[in-house]
């Protein structure tokens, strides 16, 4: 397990092909975020990986991110962590967009269903 932090975020390499991703607090994510955060997913994990999104902290998405954002043929499914309901249907109303790829995901309430979830989609 190792941690590594880009200027907006922490990301946790928990496996080869597992990352824990959580965007700091206040930050607006745009097009040029999306790119260095693929990049770091490429870079750094075994394809197909898959995404464990921590949605610890409140941040936004200006729309260019959001029509970018986890479109790597290389992601397998995401689980994302909600603690509130404003963030489950934020999370659900990103998920609905058209995208060039479609997101495999699915929002739990706590870490370790996200978790196990994860382990189970992308093989132990």
């Amino acid at each position: 397990m190792s941690l590594h932090e880009l200027p907006f975020a922490k990301i946790i390499i928990l496996r080869e092909d597992i990352a824990e991703v959580m965007i700091n607090d206040g930050v607006e994510m745009d097009v040029n975020m999306v790119g260095q955060y693929h990049d770091f997913l490429l870079s750094h994990l075994r394809a197909p990986f898959s995404l464990l999104v921590n949605k610890v902290n409140s941040y936004t998405y200006n729309f260019d991110a959001q029509q970018k954002l986890a479109t790597l043929k290389e992601i397998n499914v995401m689980a994302v962590v909600a603690y509130n309901r404003a963030t489950i249907l934020s999370t659900e109303t990103l998920a609905s967009y058209p995208r060039d790829e479609r997101w495999n995901l699915k929002v739990f309430l706590n870490r370790s269903d996200a978790m196990a979830w994860l382990l189970s989609k992308q093989g132990v």
